[in-house]
């Protein structure tokens, strides 16, 4: 199956700062793939280079073989990538209602799925029950959700999700764990930045391992839950 997603040699530097060191990694239709690495690894800096959030030195970056490198973040958006970031980025003033509108945009031709306020209702039923809600009165796992389902508005074909699970109470991790496993049913591909193991194998389909702003290492989800040693040397579990 061909790649939706390609990365290639990405270098991206903060200031001086080299960062990222020839990051390459595919995400293929219908996979979810997580990122996996210790705080400070690179993750969130390699999904805001692949987003156009923070620009890159050199490298690649293919969607459906068509080149965004470089490209801003909402014309990015507008070829099928949508990002979900680690602090959610709601608009707090605005309701719940008004998140999800803000962001709609009509499905591509030949969408998997097509998704409208219905169908994010139908994964997230909590935030139907609060739409007239402002999005800075929700708890944590609440605003999760709503980044979510604002990404899901906008019809991606891929969505990038950094550290979902991160700062949740594990019974809302479980939670989210049921809903992810609901979209990735849904067929949506998902390239996901994470730490929390358990977390991953519930929903990887493969994995590839981030340390000191290179990938080292990669593996299916049956070797990420069999391979203690491989869960060491990057992880530290």
């Amino acid at each position: 199956m061909s790649a939706l997603l390609k990365v290639e040699g990405l270098n991206t530097f903060y200031g001086a700062s080299h960062i990222l060191f020839g990051v390459g990694l595919e995400v293929r239709v219908g996979e979810v793939v997580v990122l996996l690495g210790r705080n400070g690894a690179g993750k969130t800096t390699t999904l805001k280079s692949i987003m156009g959030v923070i620009p890159f030195h050199s490298g690649s970056v293919r969607l459906r073989n068509d080149e965004i490198g470089g490209l801003s973040s909402d014309v990015i958006c507008r070829h099928g990538l949508g990002y979900v970031p680690e602090d959610c980025r709601i608009f707090r003033g605005m309701s719940v209602r008004e998140n999800l509108e803000v962001a709609r945009r009509p499905a591509r031709d030949g969408a998997r799925t097509v998704w409208n306020e219905e169908r994010v209702f139908a994964l997230f039923p909590a935030l139907e029950e609060m739409l007239s809600r402002r999005a800075d009165a929700l708890s944590g796992g609440q605003q999760r959700m709503l980044a979510i389902g604002r990404t899901l508005m906008g019809n991606p074909d891929l969505i990038l999700l950094d550290e979902p699970s991160e700062g949740l109470a594990p019974i809302v991790v479980q939670q989210m764990v049921a809903q992810l496993k609901t979209l990735k049913a849904s067929g949506l591909t998902v390239l996901l930045s994470e730490q929390n193991l358990k977390f991953s194998v519930e929903l990887a389909d493969r994995a590839y391992f981030l340390e000191k702003g290179e990938i080292r290492d990669q593996a299916s989800v049956d070797e990420l839950r069999t391979n203690p040693e491989l869960r060491h040397r990057y992880l530290m579990v």
